[in-house]
């Protein structure tokens, strides 16, 4: 997609939505990061469904450690994966402890290194507690990176990269909720909505639904 396409699409997503938001809840940036660690595998709605009555008797590391692995699971077995991510909140909760003084680290590396937090979950982190104007490459971005054209790659950390060099910087605090609300809810992965698409005649993809 040439530079100045790259600039309307984003432009037109801006305008549609100014100012776009996630739709994990969470109450501080280590609430977040449990959230966003129990959404791999999973919906945002679901998410949201076990951590509403969680979040509100867990608010710290301190608050989950205490809590414990076998009544974390009961929150929110719900969730796929729940046993292992249970493990892996409890495991970062001490680490954030032990290591971070029950902060959360502005630093990717650091967040990697906690239990259950890869790239994608240390970018969404950095971007939504911290401001960062990071990308974080889902299924949604994925599909949108290769479909659109915007930004082709065979893997997420390439559509990461190539979204990183090409999306102007005035847009690239908000670039990731814009693309993952529209892959969401507009081009979706079985029949995307070209139709309502604000996009469609900047997008490369042969098989539009029109």
């Amino acid at each position: 997609m040439k530079k100045a396409d790259i600039e309307e699409f984003y432009r037109r997503l801006q305008e549609q939505l100014p100012e776009p938001k996630g739709e994990l809840n969470y109450v501080n940036p280590y609430t977040l990061l449990v959230a966003v660690v129990l959404s791999a595998q999973a919906t945002d709605i679901g998410v949201n469904k076990a951590t509403g009555p969680l979040f509100k008797v867990v608010k710290t590391p301190e608050e989950m450690v205490a809590l414990g692995e076998a009544k974390l699971r009961n929150y929110i077995k719900t969730i796929g994966l729940f046993n292992a991510k249970a493990k892996n909140t409890i495991g970062l909760s001490k680490l954030l402890i032990e290591k971070h003084n029950s902060e959360v680290p502005r630093d990717r590396d650091a967040l990697e290194a906690l239990p259950g937090v890869g790239r994608k979950t240390a970018n969404v982190v950095l971007n939504m507690a911290f401001g960062e104007p990071t990308i974080a490459v889902d299924t949604h971005i994925f599909r949108i990176g290769n479909r659109t054209g915007l930004a082709p790659g065979k893997t997420p950390l390439a559509v990461e990269k190539k979204l990183e060099k090409s999306t102007p910087k005035h847009y690239k605090l908000h670039a990731h909720h814009w693309l993952i609300l529209h892959g969401r809810y507009v081009c979706k992965a079985r029949k995307p909505d070209c139709a309502a698409c604000v996009v469609r005649d900047l997008c490369r993809f042969k098989g539009k639904t029109l």
